[in-house]
């Protein structure tokens, strides 16, 4: 390291690396260049490297930024529209009805652009998301300098974007090859849902997503009525069904799988499918309890989703993290089910496992990208500090996120946001509101 000028150190009271469960370094640091982390190397020794800028932060946690495995970005200018109303009811007597009048490129991007404001500030730095107007996503991803990862919705039924599922899937394709070479972009097939996409479909997803080595992101098992007129239609429940198709496999992300019987856990363990769990949507839709602890004793990487706005209501994922861990133990009656550790894991590194970017996030270690996010505990609320994991999982709330870098660059500094306006959000949002309430 001698010679080298770093373009950013960054030390901490604490750093959980999230590589090996229960690991803290105390009073260590970061060196950072080109945002890479180059070393984790002793604060006295990091005081004498030679960098752009020092940061000290004598009363925080660092760790690797939250990966947001299941989202749909836009629809926080839907927040709080048609609260404590059953799935269905909520989806087709509510929301399809209002996008179908108001989701254009422009809803999207502004949706996307708050959403990422409020992601950041709770220490997100990855977004995995399903929605339409695929490239006001990416352009709000690129501006908000976020991870992100653009869902492209495919359904059978016409909306503003597409027509028919071969609609979307072409208009898909044509937006991502816009994006190609982003390194912060990465486009998925995202088709919606067992109820809302037919057979013929799903095997062209799977064809696809082989050709083009693309993920897929897809509603499973969120809700037993779900199941049930699986069962009707299809005479089998959807996970079977979906094996059939050749769905299931490494490169799906199965979102919510509520619903499981232990042989559908086996199967999903066996294909290498990754889940991303939604505690609060889960719970505010009265979809039921995900079997968490199950999956993960069988072998099934499971990360955390905060589902959309509209839905949850808010994008905090120190909050959904803190959900799992609670849910999994009265779930399972059962307080050793998901310990904190393996709750913080599955915010960040399981996440980046389901995104095929392990290699370069989720975990804090010499290099991997600077992905970094500082938690201050010297709150009242955190004091005192026996065991860090344990106070950010149960005790911190996203106010004391401080700090937040993608790739090194700061996305926010001292609770300040560095890449987007808060002011200007704040108002688009309002002009939405007036926008929605006077179409109705």
């Amino acid at each position: 390291m001698a010679g080298k000028t770093y373009d950013l150190v960054l030390t901490a009271r604490w750093i959980i690396t999230v590589e090996n469960d229960g690991e803290v370094l105390e009073n260590h640091a970061l060196a950072i260049r080109n945002g890479v982390i180059e070393a984790i190397l002793p604060a006295a020794q990091a005081a004498t490297l030679d960098a752009v800028r020092h940061v000290k932060l004598d009363s925080h946690v660092l760790m690797p930024g939250l990966i947001n495995l299941h989202g749909h970005s836009a629809m926080s200018l839907l927040r709080g529209m048609a609260d404590d109303l059953a799935l269905m009811d909520w989806l087709t007597g509510h929301i399809w009805p209002t996008e179908g009048k108001h989701v254009r490129d422009d809803f999207v991007f502004d949706g996307a652009m708050l959403a990422m404001a409020e992601m950041i500030r709770c220490g997100t730095t990855t977004i995995n998301d399903m929605y339409f107007f695929h490239g006001a996503m990416a352009r709000a991803g690129l501006a908000a300098g976020m991870r992100t990862f653009v869902g492209c919705s495919i359904l059978e039924f016409p909306t503003n974007y597409a027509v028919n599922a071969d609609d979307y899937i072409s208009k898909a394709l044509a937006e991502r090859r816009e994006f190609l070479g982003e390194d912060l972009v990465t486009f998925t097939l995202a088709p919606h849902a067992p109820y809302t996409v037919g057979d013929d479909t799903f095997r062209k997803v799977v064809t696809l997503a082989e050709q083009e080595d693309m993920l897929i992101h897809c509603h499973i098992h969120e809700t037993g009525v779900e199941v049930e007129n699986g069962v009707k239609e299809h005479h089998q429940r959807p996970l079977a069904r979906l094996k059939a198709l050749g769905l299931l496999s490494p490169r799906l992300i199965a979102a919510h799988m509520v619903h499981l019987s232990p042989e559908e856990i086996a199967l999903a363990a066996s294909h290498g499918v990754s889940v991303a769990h939604n505690p609060s949507s889960n719970m505010k839709l009265a979809s039921g309890i995900a079997p968490v602890a199950q999956m993960l004793a069988a072998g099934v990487n499971v990360g955390i989703g905060t589902d959309g706005a509209a839905s949850n209501n808010k994008l905090d994922m120190l909050a959904e993290t803190r959900l799992a861990a609670l849910l999994a133990k009265v779930g399972t009656l059962d307080p050793t089910a998901v310990p904190a550790a393996t709750a913080l894991r599955m915010a960040t590194l399981n996440g980046a496992k389901a995104l095929g970017i392990d290699d370069r996030t989720g975990s804090l270690k010499a290099g991997k990208q600077a992905d970094v996010i500082a938690i201050d505990m010297s709150a009242l609320e955190t004091a005192p500090t026996f065991d860090p994991i344990s106070h950010v999982v149960y005790a911190a709330g996203r106010e004391q996120v401080s700090h937040v870098w993608v790739k090194g660059q700061a996305l926010m500094n001292e609770r300040k946001l560095q890449t987007l306006d808060e002011g200007a959000l704040k108002a688009k949002a309002e002009d939405w509101r007036h926008r929605i309430v006077s179409a109705k």
